[in-house]
């Protein structure tokens, strides 16, 4: 069972800049066992300073909210092969915290590309396609023959309708391609369809992809500029006041973009670091 809604409350709690939990599942044991755990899902596509110290601190506050046994496991997708961190914890005066938690590493994957596109399993698929995306980041003519050999599989594989569909979004949103190209992929999903006798992505539902693509491709490029807002705020701080405290790194990770453009502003007339971020530096 997902429990998305009561990890809100969790999240409202456990925040760490805008880094969010991923997933939390409650689920049986195979043996029938009345107990049940939870299972803390996090997947981080960049690699981050802090992502073991956030692993550690949803454990213990899920584990305080819930009073049940947390399996904390991480999915790293980044392409960093070396980065993999897999605890957190410390010692003070005899007292020991820490917690160890298992990683799957996407990148360790690569060797075995071949395997995991036979596999008939939609885990191993979406490995597959992940690392197809790494090799043709640059390239778009390879993207494109790897897109199209895994519309091909997923076509072959005999899912049900929903599960293709649900797994070409995952891909389709995974391996963009310049306009020209990507009508020759609805070429291909034509002619497959027709060539088995199945109409599994419709109209409508291209429609649907399309404008999920580009609202994604939006956020995309808000939070391009949010992270370059906060990036150059806290290079003119540095530079300004020659120091910056916690609490203002506190402030500008958690800023929206409103509040980032009007400290951008008041950075050029306030005479302390702390009328940066009041209302209107020109008045102090």
């Amino acid at each position: 069972m997902f429990l998305d809604q009561e990890l809100r409350a969790v999240v409202q709690d456990a925040e760490l800049g805008k880094r969010f939990v991923d997933k939390l599942v409650r689920v049986m044991l195979l043996h029938g066992d009345e107990r049940w755990v939870y299972i803390h899902i996090e997947v981080q596509g960049s690699r981050q300073a802090e992502f073991a110290k956030r692993m550690f601190v949803y454990n213990y506050r899920l584990f305080d909210r819930y009073d049940r046994p947390i399996a904390s496991m991480a999915v790293l997708a980044d392409s960093h092969a070396n980065w993999k961190p897999n605890g957190f914890g410390f010692e003070l005066l005899g007292c020991k915290h820490s917690l160890e938690f298992p990683v799957a590493k996407l990148t360790d994957y690569a060797e075995d590309l071949d395997r995991l596109q036979t596999e008939d399993n939609a885990f191993a698929y979406v490995t597959a396609a992940h690392i197809l995306t790494q090799k043709t980041r640059k390239n778009a003519q390879d993207r494109y023959d790897a897109k199209r050999q895994l519309v091909r599989l997923l076509y072959e594989r005999q899912w049900d309708k929903q599960r293709v569909i649900d797994l070409f979004f995952v891909i389709d949103s995974m391996m963009t391609l310049p306009a020209w190209l990507e009508q020759s992929i609805w070429q291909e999903i034509t002619e497959i369809e027709e060539g088995k006798n199945m109409r599994y992505v419709s109209s409508v539902e291209r429609i649907g992809i399309a404008k999920g693509r580009q609202e994604g491709l939006l956020e995309g490029e808000k939070k391009g500029l949010l992270e370059a807002n906060q990036k150059t705020l806290r290079r003119l701080l540095l530079r300004r006041f020659k120091d910056m405290p916690e609490w203002v790194e506190d402030r500008i990770s958690q800023a929206t973009g409103l509040e980032l453009e009007q400290w951008l502003d008041n950075i050029l007339d306030a005479a302390t670091i702390d009328a940066v971020f009041e209302p209107d530096a020109t008045s102090h």
